[in-house]
């Protein structure tokens, strides 16, 4: 049975994820002004002094540090975005901007992405506060705008205007990870220890310009057409990272597989939909994304574009670009417009201890197990200064879900029961670490 103060935690946590949901973000078209207004506000009333910083009109960021109680230890920066993703009413079970809070779920867009982190923050700062406790080590809070958009008004803009506000930092944790995976011996909770860099490779074929009647053997939409192909269908190698192999191991022994590095695809059919993404990140991607081209019916252009979206496995980028150039005839030009490096980070004792003791404390069958993102997070921007960045949003799952399709999802929510849970570990974590 809960206790009372579980029950006022649980209230509390549901309430400011329901909230921030009905303030509408969506990049792009809504500002986060007002969700940014609403951090801030819990924030002075448990006696915090948080900055509000403004990358452009509307497009506001907090940024606050809680004194912690050995402040000769590097801080801990914990970071989470405001803004979410376009969602269309017309497809989901209640209103995307609803918050609705229904069959022991908290509904609608940004319930995993990420709103639902914003109110565990909240919510375990104001615990720890009201209680008259302090974390460890100094913790810096950020809660950025634009991250579904690049950062550029949010993380990005932070780290060229404000970089004094973070420099001190070791270790971040943000998105995406600590959610749990169930495996015949317990739970696996994913830590985020890698991430694929990001880049778009910007395509343009060069041809002549005729009528569409007539044979034509410099037809640039049809080079461009062969080019696109090629390099959507290349097979690019296995390349494991030590943090993937990790996971490959971690998974054999838990599902009692052998030989998973051998056929990595195989066995992470065990771990069902989480499986997307660890393929993902198993070998480079380049995946065409637009195509343009013309306009006349009847005639054929002189030019032709492509974009494709490219994520290169940390360590291995000129590998991947060398082998992107060799698919590329004489007559299309490239270029590459970085969108983000990626990274690498082992975890070091005290945060792996910490994280783990937290998790312990509210699921004895907790496995802590590292796994590289196939995505592109504010991460990249903060690990610009030297930190060392972690995906970890603790979230016990309810069974049965499918919790990677949430993000950019339909129907997004998350459970009130993963709610608490979650608020309960950054609690502990940030007390401990």
């Amino acid at each position: 049975m809960a206790t009372t103060e579980e029950t006022f935690t649980a209230s509390r946590v549901v309430q400011y994820c329901s909230d921030l949901i009905r303030l509408d973000t969506t990049v792009g078209s809504r500002p986060e002004r007002e969700a940014a207004e609403y951090v801030a506000e819990r924030l002075a009333a448990v006696g915090l002094e948080p900055l509000m910083l403004e990358g452009a009109p509307g497009r506001t960021n907090v940024v606050v540090r809680v004194p912690g109680r050995e402040p000769g230890l590097p801080p801990l920066l914990v970071h989470s975005h405001l803004d979410v993703v376009p969602a269309d009413p017309s497809g989901w079970t209640v209103h995307p901007f609803s918050g609705e809070v229904k069959d022991g779920y908290v509904w609608g867009r940004g319930a995993v992405d990420m709103k639902d982190m914003v109110a565990m923050i909240l919510d375990a700062v104001t615990a720890m506060r009201a209680a008259g406790r302090a974390p460890r080590r100094d913790v810096v809070l950020a809660f950025v705008a634009d991250e579904e958009d690049g950062g550029t008004h949010g993380a990005a803009w932070l780290m060229e205007r404000h970089p004094d506000l973070l420099a001190d930092c070791d270790v971040a944790i943000g998105e995406v990870g600590g959610f749990s995976v169930p495996t015949p011996t317990g739970s696996f909770y994913l830590l985020e220890t890698a991430q694929k860099g990001a880049f778009t490779l910007e395509l343009t074929a060069n041809g002549l310009a005729g009528h569409g009647s007539m044979l034509n053997d410099r037809n640039a939409v049809q080079v461009l057409a062969r080019t696109v192909s090629a390099i959507a269908d290349h097979p690019f190698p296995l390349r494991l990272t030590p943090t993937t192999r990790e996971f490959l191991d971690r998974l054999g022994e838990a599902f009692g597989l052998s030989d998973t590095t051998d056929d990595p695809e195989s066995a992470l059919a065990a771990v069902g939909e989480v499986g997307r993404i660890i393929g993902a990140t198993l070998r480079h991607t380049a995946t065409p994304v637009a195509l343009r081209a013309g306009g006349a019916p009847n005639v054929i252009p002189a030019h032709a574009h492509a974009r494709i979206d490219c994520r290169s496995v940390p360590g291995h980028e000129e590998e991947f670009l060398a082998e992107l150039r060799r698919l590329i005839p004489s007559e299309v030009t490239s270029r590459v417009v970085p969108r983000g490096d990626g990274h690498e980070n082992t975890l070091d004792g005290d945060l792996g201890n910490a994280i783990s003791a937290a998790l312990l404390a509210e699921d004895h069958t907790a496995r802590l197990v590292p796994f590289c993102m196939s995505s592109a997070t504010d991460a990249r921007h903060f690990s610009r200064l030297g930190i060392r960045c972690f995906g970890f949003v603790p979230l016990r799952l309810p069974p049965g879900g499918d919790f990677v399709s949430m993000f950019h999802g339909t129907d997004e929510r998350v459970a009130v029961d993963s709610l608490t849970f979650g608020a309960r570990v950054l609690h502990s974590f940030l007390s401990t670490y």
